[in-house]
């Protein structure tokens, strides 16, 4: 499998819209189509999957790269995945993913409005009914194969409230849901 040239460009964000600096992205694809190549170790998926660009005026049209990362990061994971088989084989890699399903299942599965520590008294987080939804379908997806994809995951997005739940939880959470929807491909 070969990576994108990362010399292709992507649509520029529409009229005053911002968009992530150009050269960061370039810069970015350049060193992840390298790494590829190479078939080293030093890009993961999950470093991909946390990967943030600066938004700038005539960047790069934010839902294209989004698009084209979430793509980076389904092949960077399809490869670790073949890796891991081939080193700690299918039972291991397997134990390993259900593991982490388990302990994802354990905290969506509690009781709602209680499933993620809470922000500040004075402080913003995400709001509680919208992470509550989602934490219900994915625990439906773990459970009883409720279909549900990593794009779908990694596009959720929550407004805010005050009390809410504390981001860096949920964030976490929702990238270690993909990170298991990626490890059984």
């Amino acid at each position: 499998m070969t990576l994108e040239s990362p010399t292709t460009t992507f649509p520029l964000a529409p009229g005053r819209q911002k968009g992530y600096d150009p050269e960061a992205v370039d810069a970015f694809l350049l060193r992840a189509r390298d790494a590829f190549e190479a078939r080293e170790g030093e890009l993961t998926s999950a470093e991909i999957r946390r990967t943030a660009f600066r938004l700038v005026r005539r960047g790069y049209d934010v839902g294209a790269v989004d698009a084209a990362l979430g793509r980076l990061e389904d092949a960077f994971a399809a490869r670790e995945r073949e890796g891991a088989l081939s080193r700690a084989g299918a039972r291991a890699w397997v134990g390993q993913s259900r593991k982490l399903a388990q302990e994802i299942l354990d905290r969506v599965s509690r009781p709602e409005r209680h499933r993620f520590r809470r922000a500040g008294f004075l402080h913003f987080g995400y709001r509680i009914d919208e992470v509550d939804i989602v934490a219900d379908r994915i625990a439906a997806h773990l459970e009883s194969g409720e279909p549900l994809t990593p794009d779908q995951i990694r596009s959720v997005a929550f407004r805010m409230q005050r009390r809410g739940y504390d981001e860096t939880q949920v964030d976490a959470v929702l990238d270690a849901v993909v990170e298991v929807m990626l490890a059984v491909g």
